[in-house]
């Protein structure tokens, strides 16, 4: 097993003015599950192409276990990949495709048995070695990618966007089933997504890029909860964070602060103090917002504008002094629109940002 290090690469596309990644550093620990999360277009596939040797840096240093592989051809980095697509060779049967990799390495015929049975073990493939891959369902056949790419005992498994083709709940199953067996082998893994989901419940770390750029790179629980920007908060969540424009309000008695949203009162931390009179973004998730037909202390008006029934809970869309929000309810919450809401934030789930960077404000 293997530690990656990504150091300061840039790559420009010939044509562009703008680069695909800017000077991007990431470090992947020994055994962890990484993941690229981004928009399209901001880089993250670059960048995996680029460990991968399939794109090669403008500047920068790929470091694999310690050895700088930077412009080392693929065959010689010892990484396997599994691609969007499932790239199974469909005139050869599930057998000979897992055991392609060890076959162009002269591998002993005899092991190559012994290993593709053990990868097809894992991956619940053992009843399909000797069917080809058109007689395999969409999952199945990217089974037999992964099990190609981790039978070959490479040092670090690269994946981008394996799971995009399948149906959503295909795609929920298989995921529960690939996390089980990277933890399962222990491997190096870089995965690259643009879906929230996966990189939340796949990930030891989640890298958030945008741009060219890793904006945020944190355990996942953390990414969500405490987003470093309004992009990452905005991107992230279903429905993503709520975005309030507030003042700090500079004539409050007392160690804390308060946020004046239209005449109702916030609290807000002392941290805050420095920033008074001036305006802030508070970001707040749909399912921390309280919401009830009846006012309570310090409870902030809404009016209703969309109702919508999610099975275990509501969405609920409300309108605040002219800025419109979410909140998520329990499922016997009942609204209609134009109906007068009362919405309670407690101060724990309030993240704070700055309204000229959007970037998130120390508050401790």
């Amino acid at each position: 097993m293997t530690d990656v290090q990504l150091r300061n690469l840039v790559k420009t596309y010939p044509g562009s003015s703008t680069r695909a990644t800017d000077e991007v550093s990431l470090d992947i620990a020994d055994g962890e599950f990484m993941v690229l999360l981004g928009p399209s277009g901001c880089g993250k596939t670059t960048l995996l192409r680029m460990l991968a040797g399939l794109e090669l840096p403008d500047a920068g240093q790929i470091v694999v276990g310690g050895r700088d592989v930077t412009y080392l051809p693929p065959k010689d980095r010892n990484l396997s990949m599994v691609f969007q697509s499932y790239a199974v060779f469909p005139h050869r049967k599930v057998r000979d495709n897992i055991g392609f990799g060890l076959a162009m390495r002269g591998m002993d015929r005899n092991e190559i048995r012994r290993k593709v049975d053990w990868a097809a073990d894992l991956l619940q493939l053992g009843a399909y070695l000797d069917r080809y891959p058109t007689q395999l369902s969409g999952g199945q056949r990217q089974r037999v990618a992964v099990a190609r790419a981790i039978v070959v005992d490479a040092d670090v498994l690269l994946m981008d966007e394996p799971l995009s083709n399948l149906d959503a709940l295909l795609r929920l199953s298989f995921r529960s089933e690939l996390k089980k067996l990277v933890e399962e082998i222990g491997i190096t893994t870089l995965y690259v997504t643009h879906d929230q989901s996966e990189a939340l419940s796949l990930g030891n770390r989640v890298a958030v890029m945008r741009e060219g750029v890793i904006v945020q790179c944190d355990d996942p629980l953390m990414v969500y909860d405490r987003p470093a920007s309004r992009f990452v908060g905005g991107f992230i969540g279903s429905p993503p964070m709520n975005f309030l424009t507030v003042q700090i309000d500079k004539n409050v008695d007392g160690p804390g602060t308060a946020a004046d949203l239209g005449g109702h009162v916030i609290p807000a931390p002392a941290a805050l103090r420095t920033l008074h009179g001036g305006p802030v973004h508070l970001g707040v998730r749909a399912e921390t917002i309280a919401i009830s037909h009846d006012p309570g202390a310090q409870a902030v008006r809404a009016t209703v504008r969309v109702f919508e029934p999610l099975g275990s809970a509501v969405l609920v869309s409300v309108d605040v002094e002219g800025q419109e929000i979410k909140v998520q309810a329990p499922n016997t919450f009942r609204a209609a629109p134009g109906d007068t809401v009362w919405l309670t934030f407690a101060p724990s789930d309030l993240r704070w940002y700055d309204a000229e960077t959007d970037l998130a404000l120390e508050t401790v």
